[in-house]
């Protein structure tokens, strides 16, 4: 009987797609060759898309690749967090089980989230950097299992997927670099709406050029008759091929729909597609027909026994029903082969879209309590988000609101903040709906973890609105909905004026705080003030702890001092007087910075060492982390380079490990800080670069292009210094000034403007950057700034135009010389560094001067400033014109270009190479090799009437000569002449006209500057 019904509308022939399909594959080879691929697959709905990625995945896995194939799951309007990736990561785990235990080996925990069955995902912490280390740790989880073989993974239907998907895939596709590995995602072109929440992300991936994007057109003629062909098998009517081209226009699925419906004649048919598409639905028995239409309300897939649940019939009738739509091609047996789902999802929401209103709450309902009296019938990760979903669907407030946080609670602990904040939205429209004793028995302990309990019981108290503001805000911020985030604390903030609870109120304040700085609206510390003011005289709490923590964080970032100091103190005693461990740890590490800030250097580095290991003992990975940045830090600040870059490497392994993205950035930029101190400019670099790799966002960026300005300077690369200068400005921004920042900023440009020759400029600099202050703890940053300026002054002494505001810029550097000041032996080196550099400006340096400079750098492991302090001194001695120092010279010029040469600094190095000349010295151990053919030796100059006739050359006087060579003015005369008789010339014009025909002297040795 069922058998007449059976109809056969899909081509077994893959029609087309030659040229798609070729790209495809080409993709796969250059993956086999260890080039991960990343490509988009566009078109309309019934284009064909998943029929491609099939045939696609046919021939990869012939080739011998791992195929996942995983889809977006809706679920009425909602779709569930991270399905197609769990699925794909299940289909792994099938096809490879030991390998993928292997790649996950120790985060288990954190990849539960994706992939329940690897265990149980636990509480764990929840932060602005949750969702990245998920991120992180999947890239890392994928390009393990692609590092041997070819995987390919398929994910379809991301026009239905969730916001936390979405962020994933397109982390995926910025951050993927090694492995064997193609990601294909599939969408409907047609749905992508203006509003749409996937086009942005569209845009967005538009822009790398590591993505590939295809949009797949519909048939023509040809190929519409070739698909009917292979339907029928046999070829088809050239008449019925024109009126099926003619009204499918191309559409691969229409095709099927229109020729099953053309069976004997095409006349007659209805020209609505919806119409078309629910032809065979309604050709269907009316049990038929009802199991169709409980199925398209159900979701994406309906598991059997879920369905036999909610369609109340026997299993005879049922599976005679099930028979009835799956031989007319209206559903197909689940992949997983325990439940059912429509053919086509066009199918599905056009019978959907035909229930009525009273009937689609209906079942929805019977779907809700099916589920309630037996949870089993639906994998267990999905069990809480399909419920609410059904109950919300269902209209009815009172079961739908406990369901919506229940569901909101499971997507936090998978770091879906994006659907939690979704849900949470949906539990405040819901809230006043829903009956009082309903409300009366939602506890906080069960839905919320954002706000702390403060003087009552979590799991006596009722919920409170407010509690669902607390949680909505913190979703926000965690997923990067800022400006929902502050939608919700400002009404809670207006909420909180007609309450006293200034505990909740400053919680709040305390949150704003964050967002106005993620926002760029300023630096937060009106908020955090509010906050602080809203505590005083409450008694303590964990609200107290994390606020005086925060203002003890604020305060050591942007006014270090004795107040930051006293907070960091405050925070401790309240953290430890509440109980609250990682809030006191975290304080502690403030404290022990600050410590060391103030001058008690041990003391501060060993709180700092034992907060580390404390976290790390007691798994605190956010403290961890952190302690990794500030200790390091501290370290480098004191001059203790050599012992901060090996905990530097062991911080980026461990923040790697747990997906810290942003704490990995800033551990990169201050190792760049400590190789660069070390004479290590190449890892130096490296390791710059890598935080633009790892991190994302701007702060640590900034910091990144400071360390690769200071390269570029020392380099002698202006122009790239110039615009590392502006990306570091961009980066930072004006909203949230701290002096960490302008100061190394500001010190950069000195150095840009100096080296341009622009004085007036680089004094500008100095006056904005030592107005906004230098204040403690800011020494290491500070000696730079000073350094650049009084290099500056001293190089442009002579300059007529730099002598209006000299004495001012130099009385401001020596008063800040004394407020930098401390005993670390790197502060008093730099101390005496800026002393002499003042001296030289002044014209009153002398070997004297120097000295002591060099002997404080040599007990320091700081090989580029040794070299420009054995410059220095070697330039300061040979002025005294006393011969019995020339053997020292020669060892301080040549340990100097050493090291030049070998930091590839070469404005250093051709500082010395020009003082070398200038003093007829040699820096090579042996000398050099004669040329050949030497037009100065043919003319018969000396070295020094060589020397002499560059200088005439280049313009100088005698004067000017006599001062770039260490003689006389008399004695220079005297060459002068002497040239002027061997070239046979009557002046020095017709000398320098001599020199420039026989190419004595390329025109880069003609102008000389000295280099700071």
């Amino acid at each position: 009987m069922l058998g007449g019904v059976e109809t056969r509308s899909v081509s077994p022939v893959f029609v087309g797609r030659a040229e798609e399909l070729g790209t495809l594959n080409d993709a796969l080879v250059r993956a086999a060759a260890g080039e991960p691929q990343a490509l988009l697959l566009g078109g309309e709905a019934g284009v064909g898309k998943t029929r491609l990625v099939e045939e696609f995945a046919i021939a990869a896995a012939r080739k011998g690749a791992v195929v996942a194939v995983g889809g977006c799951v809706e679920i009425g309007a909602d779709g569930l967090p991270f399905a197609p990736f769990s699925t794909a990561l299940r289909a792994l785990r099938r096809e490879l089980p030991a390998e993928l235990a292997a790649a996950a080996a120790g985060q288990e925990e954190e990849l539960a989230r994706l992939l329940p069955e690897l265990g149980d995902a636990g509480a764990g912490r929840h932060d602005e950097e949750g969702m990245a280390r998920l991120f992180e740790l999947t890239a890392r989880l994928l390009e393990c299992l692609a590092a041997d073989r070819t995987v390919v993974v398929a994910l379809e239907d991301l026009h239905w997927a969730d916001a936390s998907t979405r962020h994933l895939l397109a982390y995926l596709f910025r951050t993927l670099r090694t492995g064997r590995l193609v990601v294909l995602a599939t969408y409907r072109s047609d749905d992508i709406h203006r509003r749409h929440p996937l086009r942005p992300l569209l845009a967005e991936l538009d822009r790398l050029r590591t993505v590939l994007r295809i949009e797949l057109p519909r048939f023509n003629r040809e190929e519409v008759a070739c698909q009917i062909a292979g339907i029928h098998a046999a070829e088809p009517d050239p008449a019925q091929v024109d009126a099926i081209f003619q009204r499918s226009d191309g559409n691969a699925f229409f095709v099927e729909e229109l020729t099953a419906a053309c069976e004997g004649s095409c006349t007659g048919l209805t020209d609505s597609l919806r119409d078309l598409l629910l032809v065979r639905a309604e050709a269907l028995p009316e049990r038929a027909q009802r199991v169709a239409r409980i199925v398209a309300e159900g979701g994406s897939t309906v598991e059997y026994r879920l369905l036999a649940a909610v369609a109340g019939l026997s299993e005879d009738d049922l599976i005679e029903a099930l028979r009835a739509a799956v031989n007319a091609n209206i559903l197909l047996a689940a992949p997983t082969g325990d439940g059912y789902r429509f053919r086509h999802s066009l199918v599905r929401e056009a019978v959907a879209d035909d229930l009525l209103p009273g009937e689609r709450s209906r079942l929805n309902r019977r779907y809700a309590e099916a589920l309630e009296a037996d949870p089993g019938l639906v994998p267990a990760d999905q069990r809480v988000a399909r419920l609410a979903s059904y109950w919300y669907h269902a209209n009815d407030a009172a079961k739908a609101l406990p369901a919506v946080l229940a569901a909101s609670v499971a997507a936090r602990r998978r770091d879906a903040y994006s659907e939690q904040l979704r849900l949470l939205e949906r539990a405040m429209e819901l809230w006043d709906a829903a009956p009082a004793d309903v409300r009366a028995a939602l506890r906080p302990v069960d839905y919320t973890a954002s706000y702390p309990p403060c003087g009552c019981d979590p799991a006596t108290t009722p919920l409170r609105f407010l509690d669902l503001m607390a949680e909505a805000a913190v979703a926000g911020r965690f997923c990067g909905e800022r400006e929902r985030a502050m939608k919700i604390i400002r009404r809670a903030l207006s909420i909180l004026e007609d309450e006293d609870d200034p505990l909740r109120a400053a919680w709040f304040w305390s949150q704003r705080s964050r967002l106005v700085q993620a926002l760029a609206r300023g630096d937060g510390w009106q908020e955090l003030a509010t906050a602080q003011e809203l505590l005083r005289g409450l008694p303590p709490s964990e609200v107290h702890a994390e606020v005086l923590t925060n203002v003890a964080n604020w305060s050591m970032l942007h006014q270090p001092g004795p107040e930051a100091l006293a907070a960091a103190e405050r925070a401790v005693q309240y953290a430890r007087m509440v109980g609250t461990r990682e809030i006191e740890l975290n304080a502690r590490l403030t404290l022990g910075s600050l410590t060391v800030d103030a001058g008690n250097a041990e003391a501060g580095l060993a709180e700092m060492y034992e907060v580390k290991d404390r976290a790390l003992d007691e798994g605190f990975a956010y403290v961890a982390g952190r302690a990794y940045v500030n200790l390091p830090a501290q370290l480098e600040a004191i001059g203790r380079s050599r012992e901060a870059a090996p905990l530097l490497e062991e911080g980026a392994a461990f923040a790697r490990k747990f997906g810290l993205l942003d704490t990995e950035a800033w551990v990169w930029s201050n190792l760049s800080e400590s190789l660069y101190s070390l004479g290590r400019w190449q890892e130096a670099e490296q390791a710059a670069l890598n935080v633009f790799r790892r991190g994302r966002s701007a702060k640590p960026q900034g910091s990144g292009c400071v360390c690769l300005a200071h390269l570029a300077l020392g380099r002698g690369d202006v122009a790239e210094a110039k615009r590392q200068l502006d990306a570091a400005r961009a980066a930072f921004g004006s909203h949230d000034p701290m002096p960490q920042q302008w100061l190394p900023v500001a010190a950069i440009a000195v150095g840009i403007a100096a080296s341009e020759g622009r004085i007036l400029d680089a004094r500008a600099e100095l006056h904005a950057a030592l107005d906004a202050g230098t204040p403690p703890g800011t020494q290491q940053y500070g000696w730079r700034l000073l350094m650049a300026a009084a290099t500056a002054e001293a190089d442009a002494r002579t300059l007529p135009a730099a002598e209006e505001g000299r004495a001012e810029a130099l009385d401001r550097i020596l008063a800040t010389v004394k407020t930098l000041t401390t005993k670390a032996p790197i502060c008093l080196a730099h101390e005496q560094w800026v002393r002499a550099e003042l001296h030289r400006a002044e014209g009153s340096a002398t070997a004297d001067t120097w000295a002591p400079v060099v002997a404080a750098f040599e007990q320091l492991e700081r090989p580029y400033d040794l070299a420009w302090a054995r410059h220095r001194l070697a330039e300061a001695l040979l002025a005294t014109d006393a011969t019995d120092h020339r053997d020292r010279v020669v060892e301080l010029l040549r340990l100097a270009h050493a090291a030049a040469d070998h930091l590839g600094a070469r404005p250093l190095a051709d500082a010395v190479t020009l003082l070398a000349q200038r003093a007829r010295l040699s820096l090579a151990p042996v000398p050099e090799p004669r040329q050949a053919a030497d037009p100065a030796e043919a003319l018969g100059l000396t070295t020094r009437e060589r020397d002499v006739l560059r200088l005439v050359s280049d313009g100088r006087t005698n004067r000017q000569i006599a001062e770039e060579l260490f003689i006389s003015p008399k004695t220079a005369s005297v060459h002068v002449s002497n040239i002027l008789a061997k070239l046979g010339v009557s002046g020095r014009g017709e000398a320098a006209a001599v020199a420039h025909r026989l190419g004595l002297f390329p025109s880069g040795q003609l102008t000389t500057r000295t280099a700071g």
